[in-house]
């Protein structure tokens, strides 16, 4: 391993995107994403256009895009703009598309959909000429570039997109919690489909520090919530699952309000108990945050995308959340992987 990436993964407040920025660095984060949800937040390559000006080392990536709301060659585009604006430090992250796609009234890509997505934003990103509905086109200044191809990351949970993303990119960041066997199965999967050796595999992870137990499963409820709906959506077989994890797992997804999206008193959350909690996300004394990261590290990741409290905890406690994590765990975590 290279090195552990830790990425902070959040959205682009309103006017809050340079100081987002800053702060990831300045906490010591190697990169921030912003998600694409046009309803819920400003726009990511906006916001990473101005992280990328005001930051000198902090990859960008946009955590993520889908292929339903823009064309491949306009976000082969956009993020091949931040990749020059930022000297070479743009990520591009798609997915097969949640709220952004909800929140108009659309569908989520299948996977196949997915997979001829990826092929042509690869396309476009590579200086090719992509047929698209069947016209031909290109980026013919993206050959002038004097920098490295950017690099395309699939957030993906189902089998089948875990699969098309190890074929088709350079980074595969799953999106099934923090159970040790199902990070296991995932990276097992992973690297049997056809991937390269370079591939970097990454998680997101639900990661709430706090001395009291009760506090910090409190604060990170509502995207334990919102990232286990993932693991429910079709295409996403329960079977595979603990019974215990399936039943919580298709009753947030039978019961989500998309208006209380990563809310932690929408009526979803009401399904989900302690347990699974403790098996979903992070969340707990530093040194129990700490055995639990580097643990799921040890199983084959080179990446973690931390999401931390819900936004709508007591903000006190959300910021002691925050400051134990970047002062206590996420250091940590890095010496308990370097020293093995």
């Amino acid at each position: 391993m290279a090195g552990l990436e830790v990425w902070a993964a959040g959205a682009n407040a309103p006017g809050l995107a340079t100081g987002l920025a800053q702060r990831a660095e300045h906490d010591g984060y190697d990169g921030i994403s912003f998600g694409d949800t046009q309803c819920a937040a400003a726009d990511p390559y906006v916001g990473l256009t101005a992280a990328a000006v005001a930051t000198t080392r902090l990859k960008l990536a946009v955590g993520v895009t889908n292929p339903v709301t823009r064309h491949p060659a306009v976000t082969a585009c956009a993020i091949a703009s931040v990749h020059l604006e930022s000297g070479g430090r743009a990520v591009l992250g798609i997915g097969r598309g949640d709220s952004a796609v909800s929140k108009i009234g659309l569908r989520g890509a299948s996977v196949a959909q997915l997979e001829r997505y990826l092929a042509q934003v690869q396309g476009y990103l590579s200086g090719e000429v992509v047929e698209v509905d069947g016209y031909d086109s290109t980026l013919p200044w993206l050959r002038d570039l004097p920098l490295p191809k950017v690099p395309v990351d699939v957030a993906a949970t189902g089998p089948a997109a875990i699969a098309v993303g190890a074929r088709l990119a350079e980074r595969v960041t799953f999106n099934v919690g923090a159970d040790p066997a199902r990070i296991t199965r995932a990276v097992s999967l992973a690297r049997q489909s056809g991937a390269a050796p370079a591939l970097s595999l990454g998680a997101y992870l639900n990661v709430a520090p706090h001395h009291d137990r009760t506090v910090a499963r409190r604060l990170v409820r509502g995207v334990v919530a919102t990232y286990a709906r993932f693991s429910g959506m079709p295409g996403h077989p329960v079977d595979a699952l603990d019974p215990a994890d399936a039943g919580v797992i298709s009753e947030i997804a039978k019961r989500y309000d998309m208006a209380r999206h990563g809310r932690s008193e929408a009526a979803h959350t009401e399904v989900i108990d302690d347990a699974f909690i403790d098996r979903f996300g992070v969340a707990g004394p530093p040194e129990y945050c700490v055995e639990r990261l580097a643990g799921l590290v040890g199983l084959g990741l080179d990446r973690l995308a931390i999401v931390g409290p819900a936004h709508d905890g007591p903000p006190e406690l959300a910021a002691e959340s925050t400051r134990l994590l970047v002062e206590e765990v996420i250091p940590a975590v890095r010496h308990a992987v370097r020293t093995g």
